[in-house]
């Protein structure tokens, strides 16, 4: 189809998203912001779950804004025969193919893989779901709260005194994406590059990609039993790493090598740690870094965020500020990079969202638009792109497909 974007790196490849929520929504939209023209396909009763997320101005979601933007949006159902055979057709000419239903459904409706993809022998189709295609617990629903359990994360995140502690943003869904689009990117240099031709399936769990970030876990609790516990804001192979507390704020502060470390010492003015016996290695540090927080927190309280920032980046120390949302849209940084832009939007008028991530040299992403309306591309994709007759649209809009 490539109706969308013309521009990015991703500039001509088509992606039918009948993914929602947020694991699909944020991997598509990633996709969408580098180029891709991405159609996302919602029931035509019900949008995307994310439509009714808060915070709302006034009707309007603000997570469907930005989880929505840059794609085109549709409706159609596809456990109707007529929904089912559109979607055959939208997929034709596909590249990739997203989808988060529970595992089975798809195959229920006659639209699994290897229905797909005998249309469209190059399609690429990537799943995603709690627990995977396969395995014992397949068959349940997924949800990131759980994977976030059942991968490690929330019982090594938190407080050593405290219970496991679960993030306050939608991690397993929002990493299980990265992942998504890493897979989607790979499968899409096999086909093209590779030179096979073929498209693949490509499996992306919830609790796969957080269980793959424990660098190292892994392979302590094979050789030597060791299982992680609860550090709080402290690393459990580095430190002095902590927030501190300043006279009216926080600092956050990492110092993970020795020559860090020692400049760290200089700017509280107690290079006389530097050869305790105690912080005299980072294993050592790790080993009592209560004792080095206490003395790093003493200097930091008696001075302001400000005054405690100028003097250790004057030494050299690596530290920064810990910001909310107010503090980002001040900050000269974020400003300089051009992080947050603005875009207009038929809804709300003017919106200001984050800018795509990463910078390219030559091949920028762009913010386009921010999340649809429901159904709002439908005539475009039905009537100009796939060629259905006026007569036919409006039959299968009464009828409640589209």
């Amino acid at each position: 189809m490539t109706k969308g974007n013309t521009q990015g790196p991703l500039a001509g490849l088509d992606v039918v998203d009948c993914s929602g929520m947020i694991s699909g929504g944020f991997a598509t939209s990633q996709l969408a912001d580098f180029g891709a023209d991405v159609v996302m396909v919602e029931h035509p009763e019900h949008g995307d779950a994310l439509r009714e997320w808060p915070p709302f101005e006034g009707d309007t979601s603000l997570w469907w804004k930005s989880a929505g933007r840059n794609k085109r949006c549709i409706t159609l159902d596809l456990s109707a025969a007529d929904g089912r055979d559109l979607l055959l057709k939208m997929i034709d000419d596909a590249d990739l193919f997203f989808e988060n239903f529970r595992p089975g459904t798809l195959e229920r409706w006659d639209l699994g893989p290897e229905t797909l993809r005998k249309h469209n022998p190059e399609l690429i189709v990537v799943r995603l779901s709690g627990y995977g295609q396969t395995g014992p617990r397949s068959d349940k629903a997924g949800f990131g709260t759980i994977a976030e359990g059942i991968s490690g994360w929330a019982n090594a995140n938190g407080f050593p005194d405290r219970e496991p502690l679960l993030p306050p943003i939608s991690l397993a869904d929002l990493t299980a994406a990265q992942f998504a689009v890493q897979g989607a990117m790979f499968a899409i240099f096999e086909r093209d590059i590779g030179g096979s031709g073929e498209g693949q399936v490509i499996d992306v769990s919830l609790y796969e990609p957080l269980f793959r970030l424990f660098l190292g876990d892994v392979e302590a609790y094979d050789r030597l039993g060791k299982r992680r516990t609860r550090t709080g804001n402290q690393h459990s192979s580095a430190a002095p790493r902590n927030v501190y507390e300043t006279a009216d704020n926080h600092i956050a502060l990492s110092a993970s090598s020795q020559p860090i470390f020692e400049n760290v010492m200089h700017a509280i003015d107690r290079p006389d740690l530097i050869d305790d016996p105690r912080f005299e290695t980072n294993d050592d540090r790790v080993n009592n870094a209560a004792a080095l927080d206490s003395v790093i927190e003493e200097w930091t309280s008696e001075r302001s965020r400000e005054r405690v920032l100028t003097e250790m980046e004057a030494a050299d120390a690596i530290v920064g500020p810990i910001y909310d949302m107010s503090e980002i849209f001040e900050d000269e940084q974020y400003d300089a990079r051009n992080d947050i832009v603005e875009v207009t939007d038929d809804e709300l008028g003017t919106l200001r969202t984050a800018n795509t991530v990463p910078k390219f040299s030559r091949t920028s992403g762009y913010v386009d638009h921010a999340g649809p309306r429901h159904g709002q591309h439908n005539e475009a994709v039905y009537l100009d792109e796939l060629g259905v007759s006026e007569s036919r649209y409006e039959k299968l809009r009464s009828e409640g497909v589209i």
